[in-house]
C-alpha cells in the first residue's frame, strides 16, 4: 500500500471589491424588497358609433349566430327539397326555410 499524504488547503479568502460603492448599490438593488406592483392600467374599450352590422341584428333578434342561422336555413331547405324529390326551385325552398327559421326563433 502506498501512503498518500493528505494535503489541506485553506479556503480562499473572499476578495475585497475594488469599488465598495458599486458593490453596495448592487447588493442594495438585489436585496430591496419588491413593493406592491402597480395595477396594470386597462385601456378604455373602443366605442362604436352605434351602428349594428346585419349579422348583429339577426343574432340579437333570433339569439342565433349568423353561422347557426345559415345552417338551420340550409337544413330546412334541404328537408323541403328532399320531401319534393329534389324537384323544384332551390331559391323557393331557401325563402320558405328562412321564414320557418325566423318564426321558430323570433
Amino acid at each position: 500500500m502506498s501512503a498518500r499524504k493528505k494535503t489541506t488547503t485553506k479556503p480562499d479568502a473572499p476578495k475585497a471589491p475594488a469599488d465598495k460603492k458599486a458593490s453596495a448599490k448592487k447588493v442594495a438593488v438585489m436585496k430591496a424588497p419588491a413593493a406592491n406592483p402597480p395595477e396594470a392600467k386597462k385601456a378604455p374599450a373602443a366605442k362604436t358609433a352605434g351602428k349594428k352590422t346585419p349579422a348583429a341584428k339577426t343574432a340579437s333578434k333570433s339569439n342565433l349566430s349568423a353561422e347557426e342561422r345559415y345552417q338551420r336555413i340550409q337544413f330546412e331547405a334541404y328537408l323541403m327539397a328532399e320531401k319534393n324529390g329534389f324537384a323544384g326551385d332551390a331559391t323557393e325552398y331557401w325563402s320558405k326555410a328562412e321564414k320557418i327559421v325566423e318564426n321558430q326563433f323570433a
